[in-house]
């Protein structure tokens, strides 16, 4: 019977521990030792794609170091889409937007226009409460904007974040309103990973939106509002990768529609989606260089807008990015790049975006 047992633990062993050996690893910014095949190869069972998300809450694995032991993530190298990868970071983005010709579109960039107020009390449309910037209408607006975001991973599969947004405003028609510039509404969040391998990663992503910044300058919305989503990232060799989102920005409160008697509110819910193929023209040592070329769209659901049809449902916008990140030293990297709309509506005709970035 001794023995029996003795055989038996033997087999439990040696078939577990191949599993047990195989640990994604995720190293952002480096390069990976791809083989599509070893997984195959090695005999180990696939992962579960949700079974294991406990495990987000235990502490975190140590890293071996670069190309020890199999296939390694490479890190995001997208520039417009949301980051999938769970680690440390933290980032610095500046963006330049030009001729954004609704921006008070479902209270999405900032609230609903301050000409609202001056209307005479008898128009149906008369809002002494629109919080938006005026006395004019924005049909052509540049824009800056500054970001600081710091993210920590608790775990492996676990991080919390914070953005820090600042916002300048340039009206390109007389009689809107004065340049701006101040503090914008603040953003935190929380990132899960709900499935990883060393080719493959599924995060959710949740990301709150608050009301800190002037909405009467521009700066703010006004409100409250969350975005959840879903990030993907797939490796598809050791040089080429893809990354895509779907997520929903869902406003609280609001200004009133119009016209104000209405119950619907100006803010509305919009979602968003994007897809973003990148590769690495060059690779050496730690360095890296990839172009990166990113399909980014949005489809508002509700809301209204200061525009010649008031409500905003049912717009579809979409951008083409170009851009390309390079990677240097052991978790820095840069991008650069200039995103253009595709369709009559948009949040601005074209944007130029660079970012620094440092994983650790």
């Amino acid at each position: 019977m001794t023995r029996a047992a003795l055989i038996a633990l033997s087999l439990l062993v040696s078939v577990t521990a191949p599993a047990t050996a195989q640990t994604t690893r995720s190293e952002p910014d480096h390069p990976a030792s791809f083989n599509a095949g070893s997984r195959e190869a090695s005999g180990s069972p696939a992962p579960s794609v949700f079974g294991d998300v406990s495990a987000a809450f235990q502490p975190g694995r140590a890293t071996s170091p670069l190309g020890a032991g199999g296939p390694r993530r490479r890190g995001s190298m997208v520039g417009y889409i949301e980051d999938p990868v769970v680690s440390s970071k933290v980032r610095v983005r500046f963006d330049i937007g030009r001729h954004s010709h609704t921006p008070d579109r479902a209270e999405f960039f900032y609230a609903k226009c301050g000409c609202y107020r001056d209307l005479a009390h008898t128009d149906p449309a008369f809002d002494p409460n629109a919080a938006g910037p005026g006395p004019g209408i924005a049909s052509d607006l540049n824009f800056q904007q500054f970001y600081v975001e710091a993210e920590y991973a608790a775990t492996d599969r676990l991080s919390v974040f914070g953005e820090l947004p600042l916002r300048w405003l340039q009206p390109q028609s007389a009689g809107t309103f004065a340049k701006q510039s101040g503090v914008s509404d603040l953003r935190a969040g929380v990132k899960l990973a709900l499935a990883e391998t060393p080719e493959m990663l599924i995060t959710a992503q949740a990301k709150a939106f608050l009301p800190t910044g002037d909405s009467l300058k521009g700066l703010g919305t006004d409100h409250a509002s969350v975005e959840p989503a879903i990030l993907y990232y797939r490796q598809l060799s050791d040089r080429a990768a893809v990354e895509s989102q779907v997520a929903v920005w869902i406003p609280f409160g609001g200004s009133n529609g119009v016209p104000t008697s209405i119950k619907d509110k100006f803010a509305g819910n919009v979602l968003s989606y994007g897809i973003g193929p990148s590769f690495d023209v060059y690779s050496s040592g730690n360095v890296r260089f990839a172009p990166v070329v990113e399909l980014v769209g949005w489809r508002v659901l509700s809301g209204y807008q200061t525009a010649a049809v008031a409500k905003a449902g049912g717009t579809n916008i979409v951008n083409l990015k170009f851009g390309a990140r390079t990677s240097f030293g052991r978790g820095a990297s840069i991008y650069a790049g200039y995103g253009r709309a595709l369709t009559e509506a948009d949040w601005y005709n074209d944007i130029f975006r660079f970012e620094y970035r440092f994983s650790f």
